[in-house]
């Protein structure tokens, strides 16, 4: 059997529950197939780059597959049919990743700074700069306050 990695995008109307029940539903037509989702992870409500019919955010789900190619079509299938499913993406790889994915991993790290006040050394921009005075270096025109 061949691995795939499927990622899809719901509508932003459904809920959370909406969607692993979707998922169940794809999960079962890979299984009767012959085939069997090794991983699935759910990356949350996101916002899309673009509009998808007339949605600005997406539900998007990853599901790693071991399955015949006859079991990956009839699921695309499926999700084509589906009115919740937006967008949908499969790709067939080498090996499966184990443990969380890419879109996990970057979630979870908390530790590189954030805002705009901060550089990339970790130090806060604004101390390292000089202060500068109120109107430094301006000369209003003549009669007119400053």
């Amino acid at each position: 059997m061949s691995l795939y990695e499927n990622i899809f995008i719901a509508r932003q109307d459904a809920t959370a529950a909406q969607v692993e029940a979707l998922t169940d539903a794809f999960a079962n037509i890979v299984a009767e197939q012959g085939g069997k989702v090794t991983k699935r992870e759910y990356w949350g409500l996101r916002s899309l780059s673009y509009r998808i019919k007339k949605n600005r955010k997406g539900h998007y789900m990853l599901l790693n597959l071991d399955a015949p190619a006859a079991a990956v079509v009839e699921m695309e299938r499926n999700m084509r049919i589906s009115e919740d499913v937006i967008r949908l993406l499969t790709v067939r790889v080498d090996a499966l990743e184990e443990g969380p994915s890419a879109m996990l991993q970057s979630r979870s790290r908390d530790d590189r700074p954030r805002g705009r006040d901060r550089d990339d050394r970790g130090g806060d921009r604004r101390e390292d700069r000089p202060r500068r005075e109120r109107n430094e270096g301006f000369t209003p025109p003549e009669g007119e306050p400053a």
